[in-house]
């Protein structure tokens, strides 16, 4: 009994100090009350109704986010402080995730993803304008899903994709490590035991569960209070959704949809990335028509704009400048 107690105290004590952690970053603070914006409903062509938060001035030139993987629109939150200034913002959930509603006919396919981004783009950005897209994951998946079906320079004028593959996630990711032999059983394993997983998520913070994200997700410059912040988006996440949209980004194949994305295209990635490994980033800059950058930022995960807010914000400020210059001058 008294070992038991013992073993007991010991694990209180190290989740008091686990949670101490978190709240002493001189992160929590801000993303304990990330940006709020104004609400806008938007409808998907099958029906979906998508959540819309606008930042910003209407008057001032639209850049369009999309988030990832079980996550929420919050998870731009340092984009949306930085670039809200001079930038109007649309930020959306993508269908099933936080205020978005689920797919009615339980579709998250790569193709209604599309549907979604061309939906919100028709209804926020102004005739006649043309926004930069920025999508980070699944985010920039839905672009390159939308590339494939519209076109492209209607209502684009450029477009980020940020920490993403777009195609062979499982024969390219680096999260099972098997011996030779075996690794046959790769693609089944990360299919179903991981994108496809639908078991339940613990609803608080253990040091167990934020080791896990942090080794996944993140690279060594995440502080603890960006990894609980994304880790309460996670929770949030419905499993049956998680699911679908992991099995459907096991299925998908892209690449070919990259020529159709005429317009000038930033790519990120993190040289620490689990996820979606800079070989991804890579493949991705040699198939752009009009690719403007490449960057890998050492020391970074998966979650780029939530490691390394500042570079990714800078790194969409120039890359909406580079638009708003008139055909024909040089941007300064």
């Amino acid at each position: 009994m008294a070992a038991a107690a013992s073993t007991g105290a010991a694990a209180l004590n190290l989740h008091r100090r686990h949670l101490r952690g978190i709240v002493s970053d001189t992160e929590h603070a801000f993303l304990s009350s990330p940006p709020a914006g104004r609400p806008v409903d938007v409808t998907s062509a099958d029906g979906t109704r998508l959540h819309v938060e606008v930042f910003g001035a209407d008057d001032a030139p639209t850049v369009i986010l999309a988030h990832g993987w079980t996550e929420a629109l919050t998870y731009w939150a340092y984009q949306i402080r930085d670039l809200s200034r001079d930038h109007r913002i649309v930020a959306y959930d993508l269908r099933g995730h936080r205020f978005s509603a689920r797919a009615p006919t339980g579709d998250y396919s790569l193709a209604r993803f599309g549907d979604d981004l061309e939906a919100v783009l028709c209804a926020c950005v102004p005739e006649g304008g043309r926004a930069v897209v920025a999508g980070h994951s699944l985010g920039a998946m839905s672009i390159a899903a939308w590339a494939e079906n519209h076109t492209v320079e209607t209502r684009v004028g450029a477009a980020a994709l940020l920490n993403t593959g777009i195609g062979d996630l499982i024969g390219g990711h680096a999260l099972v490590t098997l011996p030779r032999f075996a690794r046959w059983l790769n693609e089944p394993v990360a299919r179903h035991a991981f994108l496809g997983a639908h078991a339940p998520i613990p609803s608080f913070s253990t040091p167990l569960h934020h080791a896990a994200i942090r080794y996944f997700a993140f690279g060594r410059t995440a502080t603890p209070a960006q990894i609980a912040f994304y880790e309460q988006m996670l929770v949030s996440c419905p499993g049956d959704v998680r699911a679908a949209c992991g099995i459907a980004m096991s299925d998908m194949e892209l690449h070919h949809a990259l020529p159709q994305l005429t317009v000038p295209t930033l790519v990120m990635a993190g040289a620490q990335d689990r996820l979606t490994p800079p070989s991804h980033a890579r493949r991705i800059a040699g198939m752009l028509p009009a690719l403007t950058e490449l960057i890998v930022l050492p020391g970074t995960g998966h979650m780029g704009p939530l490691e390394r807010p500042h570079e990714f914000s800078h790194a969409l400020r120039e890359l909406a400048a580079r638009v708003a210059v008139p055909h024909g001058s040089v941007a300064a």
